[in-house]
Order: C-alpha cells, then structure tokens, then sequence
C-alpha cells in the first residue's frame, strides 16, 4: 500500500490483511472458471447453449446478463437452452454480445 510518510511524500508500506482478500478473490474467480469450464463442457454436449458458457466466463450470472442487456431473467434463462438459442434474432445475438463485450461471431464459438 501507499501511505504519506512523515515528510509527506508517498511511499510504499507494508500492509496487513490483504492477505485474507486476495485468499477469497483467488477462490471467487476459482470458482467462475470452474463455472465456465463446466458451462463449456455442457454446450459440447448439446445441454446448454454457447450463451451460458460466455455468461459465466464473463465472470456473470441470469440477473446481471439481465440487467446488462436489458433482456428478462426469464427469456435470458429460456435463451441458455441451445435448441431457442439457435432461433435467436440477429438483433437479440448483437444485444447479448455487446452485453458481454464480445463480438456476434465469437457468441457461437466455444474457444
């Protein structure tokens, strides 16, 4: 950390209980890759649609893809089946892409 010294200037300090932080944000972010990779392995299968696998790489969930692209919790939960994600509407693809903030190409693409 940075803290103003005794003679005023910024120096670097020693800090405690970052540690702790860093412990949790590395198990949160463990935990969307787990999500994602999953995600990935279902849309091979067919199970799920390209769209979930993007969703959880994105590090988001139903409720904040909602809320990003302006699209209903439940139409973005019916969009996640891959059989009424094939069907989507150009128009729909470009408002879930930009949500995410990839391009329409890659939304179908597992990479």
């Amino acid at each position: 950390m940075y803290a103003r010294g005794a003679d005023g200037k910024l120096a670097l300090t020693p800090s405690r209980g970052w540690e702790v932080e860093e412990i949790v944000t590395l198990q949160a972010v463990k935990a969307c890759d787990e999500l994602a990779e999953t995600a990935r392995q279902r849309a091979k299968a067919g199970q799920a649609s390209t769209l979930e696998y993007h969703m959880h790489r994105a590090r988001m969930d139903v409720a904040l893809l909602s809320q990003a692209s302006g699209i209903w919790r439940w139409r973005v939960r019916w969009h996640l089946r891959p059989r009424v994600f094939a069907r989507l509407s150009p128009a729909l693809r470009q408002r879930y892409a930009a949500a995410l903030g990839i391009d329409v190409a890659r939304l179908d693409a597992l990479d």
